[in-house]
Order: C-alpha cells, then structure tokens, then sequence
C-alpha cells in the first residue's frame, strides 16, 4: 500500500510543477519531497516526472496518474479532518489569500499563537495584492481592503482601510507643507496604478467634518504596488497616496512624515472574507475568531484610524 505522504508529494510538485514549491505548501524540504516522488516512482515502477533545472513536466503516466489520484487525495484528507472534527479539533488544510505587506506586517504576526492552539491546522498562504474569487479558487479565508462583495461570501470588518498623504523628510526640506488636498498638485507624487483595472487610481480626501477634495500629486512616477510607493517616497521621488497600514511602521519610525493629517482618503475596511455557510469548516471560524481577537488585542483598528494620534492625525 503507498503511504499519503508519497501522493501527496507528488500531487503537490504536480501542481506547483517544482520539489520546491510542493515543499512550501506541504511543510517540507524540497529534498524529503524529492525522495518521496522518488519512492514512489520505485513502488509503481513507473517515471512520473521528466526532470529539469527548471521545472518538473510530467510524463504521459504522470499524467494519468495524477488524474486517478488528485480527487481521491483530496477525499482522503477531508475524511482525516472530518475524524479530527469529531474530536472537536479544527483541523486540514487552511487555505488564505492577504496581500503581501499587510500579510506580513500585521496578519502572519498572528500565526505562532494560532499553530500553538490548533496543531493539526496546516497554513497555506498566498500572498496577493489581486482580489482573489474564494468559491471558484478554493480559498477558505481572505483578509484585505476594498473587495467587492461577491455573491455567497461574507466580511468580517477588522479595521479602517484609510489612505494618507505621505513624503520623506529630504523631500520636503525646503517645501512649504500644503494645508489642503488640492495643494498636492503642486508636488511631485508616486501615483499607484490599480492591478485590477491598470489605471492610475484618483484619489478624494476627505475630513473630520466630511468635506471631499481631490487629491492628485504630478504623476512623476507610477506604480503598481503600494509598498514599492512607499518605497519611491522613502527615496525621496516624491508624495504618495498610500495605505495607512503599509506606511504606519514608517511613520511611527520617523522615515516619512504625514502631510494633511486631518485629511484622508477612505476605502472602507479592511476584512477578513469567507464563504457564507451554515456549517462554517472549524479550521475557518477558529482563524477569523482568531485574527479577529489579534487586531482588538494590537488595538490595530484604533492604530490604522487615518484621525488617530498614533497615525500623525489630529487627537479625538
């Protein structure tokens, strides 16, 4: 009888068309799951894969192989999390799309303490700036801003998705700050083209009392991810438009300076997403509830409030 870590090996270099990638998702080294496909390979006497130093290709027996097995692997590991389940403890395969630097900054901070208390969860993780289809793609947990509500999938609001106006302290020596959005024009500014529709986002600010003003620097520079806008404003290229929560780390540190801190652009919140059903998998609800409690706990929704003290906003 072949062992599951075998298949396993293999459908997984299958899918990821490397030993290397199957090794991240399945928590191994690239060698171990080498030696697996190998074993395996041995035990059918058949080549499964045609190897390169680039990728793996699978052979025509490879292919019917992997037809045969993916589903039945897939049934397998649901029977196993099932039986965990009965136990009472949330268990498989968690499968989560976050944005790169939120992601990493504010999200995988997280994961110690939730591995610690639910050991037979295993994490897969796409780190992501697109807005992922969770029903279509399989994905048990989304977390991000400005997603549009798909059908059939619900939100959990973690925190204040805000956009500010932020420069390095090089660039605006000798620059007069502005005092109002439309002042920006006058500067100038990294633009953030969207990945969705591949146009330079235009941005309104607005204030405490609910005033709106565009807010558009000279497009000096254009690109299409907010931490590399960060980037070009820490090298002093200019005023960028960006998220609060990829700038707050800067902000705090002192590498960039807020300019207009009574002033920000709002894009709603910044969720956790998951798919509507009346018998939630425990592994997802033991993840929301648990990021969920990580935010209050950082206090990261009064942190990432664009009016905070701690954001370079005005005192409330």
């Amino acid at each position: 009888m072949e062992t599951l870590a075998n298949l396993e090996s293999f459908v997984r270099s299958a899918q990821a068309r490397s030993f290397s990638g199957a090794a991240r998702r399945l928590g191994l080294t690239p060698a171990a799951v080498s030696r697996n496909v190998a074993t395996l390979e041995r035990n059918v006497g058949q080549r499964l894969f045609q190897r390169s130093t680039r990728q793996l290709t699978l052979t025509e027996a490879g292919e019917r192989f992997l037809v045969d097995v993916e589903q039945h692997l897939d049934g397998v590991q649901a029977a196993i999390a099932g039986m965990t389940l009965q136990r009472g403890e949330p268990a498989g395969v968690l499968k989560v799309s976050v944005a790169p630097n939120f992601g990493v900054d504010y999200v995988l901070p997280l994961l110690p303490t939730f591995l610690a208390r639910y050991p037979a969860i295993r994490p897969d993780w796409q780190f992501d700036n697109r807005q992922v289809d969770l029903v279509a793609e399989g994905f048990d947990v989304a977390v991000g801003g400005g997603f549009e509500l798909a059908p059939g999938v619900v939100a959990r609001a973690l925190a204040p998705a805000h956009i500010v106006a932020v420069a390095s302290p090089a660039f605006m020596h000798g620059r007069k700050a502005p005092s109002e959005p439309s002042q920006l024009a006058g500067f100038d500014g990294i633009a953030l083209r969207s990945t969705r529709t591949r146009r330079v986002r235009q941005w309104l600010m607005r204030d405490a009392a609910g005033a709106q003003v565009p807010a558009q620097p000279r497009e000096q520079v254009i690109v299409d991810d907010p931490a590399a806008t960060c980037r070009a404003a820490l090298l002093g290229l200019g005023v960028a438009l960006v998220p609060l929560s990829t700038a707050l780390p800067l902000l705090e540190s002192g590498a960039l300076v807020r300019l207009l801190p009574k002033w920000y652009g709002d894009l709603g919140s910044i969720s956790v997403y998951y798919a509507s059903r009346k018998q939630l998998p425990a592994k997802t609800r033991a993840f929301v509830e648990h990021v969920a409690q990580g935010f209050e706990e950082l206090r990261l929704a009064q942190r990432l409030h664009a009016l905070s003290a701690a954001a370079g906003g005005p005192r409330r």
